[in-house]
């Protein structure tokens, strides 16, 4: 979904939130987990699986055992209780935001988004904000390569305390997560559906419906938001309620990715050249690079793309093609995963050679995704469908021309003025998985190789895109505009109340 669910973290197994009123444990196995607790405290406590424990003792919103004996290790860790019926406070509503703000991933960036556009605009919305961990497992690498700013605004807003019937919950995240949860996390609403002034759920899929389970869930929300024109009609085909279903698009921080105030990443230094080899024409005086940022994962077309650029370029033609991506249930053994590809393939290998692959598979630290961008001359994302694609925003706003498939979410804010969008061939089915049998788009593979082309031989046609592109970014996406989209709509929940 974004640049941010490929980050992975390569930690030891951990253990899954559990509700208070679940954890009951005999003396016996308290003892015996005390000791284990000791060990792990005193021998490894500089371990990421220590951290990760730490972290969420200091951001879970229901103690277990292990967190309340990491508090009692670290005395200044204050729990937030649970909320309570207690007396309205000025400001006279809260919004208690779930998400998996720790963990990475498409959902995660969304919900950091939409918390730092509401935060920035406080004078807008006039409400108190509150954040849970809801949704995922926490990642220890996303957090510490989070701003530190944003850092302490989680503190912050975890600290938030917010009553019951005052509280406009937010459930962020896919529907079985939701209330209640067909995995293991934090219910979200934490206590049902009947305790809340509202419960609104936000979602996204990437095919061509949503499944009856899902529909079921959505229809037990009060509102559901979803990010695109795209997905309000897959909904309401679907036979999610259209009174409930609103759009509000995802804001894009174009403040922080401003391609004027970065310098950009060496990326030889971190790519690791899987395929071909570098030009030998001394008269460049760099290779024209081309960036896709995406998980492992047919979804996101990296088939097409690599048939698309092995076909267009070849050792002579001096460019090269950076993948920043990480596993989705499989190993990180891509540069095999592309070679077999290639020797399976029908692509024939030029007679100069063929065109440099990079494999960036280290995490790249949220501080450093635009000095990323920054590096590259264009984005390019073959992908079969999209929540909402948000390498894509982010790549716009920092003014790289962008080639993307022009279907699903994408087609919110891809035109012909600020991108260059990728026709679709067909729609296929969706052959394994939890969506099997919907339908997805087939992006063109010639369309791809000629618009990769095209984009390397017109450069200064495509920085004129990529400029607009960050206009684009600004006028309808950034903070202080999606933030105003979503105070309007809250502010239309509370008056049905009056």
């Amino acid at each position: 979904m974004d640049a941010h669910e490929i980050q992975e973290p390569n930690n030891a197994p951990q253990p899954t939130q559990s509700h208070p009123l679940i954890l009951k444990l005999k003396p016996l196995h308290l003892l015996s987990i005390l000791i284990v607790f000791l060990a792990v405290s005193f021998s490894f406590t500089k371990t990421n699986y220590y951290k990760i424990q730490h972290l969420r003792s200091t951001l879970s919103p229901h103690p277990n055992l292990f967190h309340k004996f990491l508090m009692f290790l670290h005395p200044t860790l204050t729990p937030k209780q649970n909320p309570t019926p207690e007396p309205s406070s000025v400001p006279p509503y809260c919004v208690l935001w779930m998400a998996p703000f720790l963990s990475g991933g498409g959902y995660s960036s969304e919900a950091w988004a939409y918390i730092l556009a509401l935060n920035e605009n406080k004078e807008i919305h006039r409400s108190r904000l509150s954040i849970e961990q809801h949704g995922d497992q926490e990642s220890l690498e996303f957090w510490e390569g989070l701003p530190q700013e944003m850092k302490s605004l989680a503190f912050e807003l975890y600290q938030t305390e917010c009553k019951f019937k005052e509280t406009i919950v937010v459930c962020h995240s896919e529907p079985g997560a939701w209330y209640p949860p067909l995995f293991q996390t934090l219910p979200c609403p934490p206590t049902g559906y009947g305790n809340f002034k509202f419960v609104i759920g936000r979602t996204m899929f990437e095919t061509d419906r949503v499944n009856p389970e899902h529909v079921r869930r959505c229809n037990q929300m009060d509102f559901v938001w979803v990010p695109t024109e795209f997905h309000a009609s897959t909904f309401i085909r679907s036979g999610v309620d259209p009174s409930k279903v609103v759009k509000i698009v995802q804001p894009i921080d174009v403040k922080f990715f401003d391609p004027l105030k970065y310098k950009p990443l060496d990326l030889p230094s971190i790519g690791t050249l899987v395929l071909g080899s570098t030009s030998t024409n001394l008269n460049l005086k760099r290779e024209f690079v081309f960036l896709s940022v995406f998980k492992w994962e047919y979804r996101k077309g990296w088939d097409v793309l690599l048939k698309s650029y092995l076909k267009a370029f070849s050792r002579v033609d001096g460019v090269a093609l950076y993948l920043l991506t990480n596993p989705y249930h499989s190993d990180r053994d891509f540069g095999n995963k592309i070679v077999e590809f290639v020797e399976d393939s029908d692509i024939e290998k030029p007679v100069e050679g063929w065109a440099p692959i990079y494999v960036i598979d280290t995490h790249i630290a949220q501080i450093d995704l635009p000095r990323l961008y920054k590096s590259a001359n264009a984005f390019v994302l073959p992908s079969r469908g999209e929540g909402w694609g948000r390498p894509l925003v982010e790549a716009m706003a920092m003014s790289l021309p962008v080639i993307a498939t022009n279907w699903s979410g994408p087609t919110e804010y891809l035109t012909e003025d600020n991108s260059y969008p990728l026709p679709v061939d067909r729609m296929s089915e969706v052959m394994e998985g939890p969506f099997i049998g919907h339908l997805w788009a087939e992006p063109s593979v010639d369309k791809l190789r000629s618009l990769m082309r095209h984009v390397m031989s017109n450069p200064e046609e495509a920085k004129v895109k990529g400029r607009q592109a960050r206009g684009d970014m600004i006028s309808r996406f950034s903070p202080e505009i999606v933030a105003g989209i979503l105070t309007h709509h809250l502010q239309q929940i509370l008056n049905t109340m009056i």
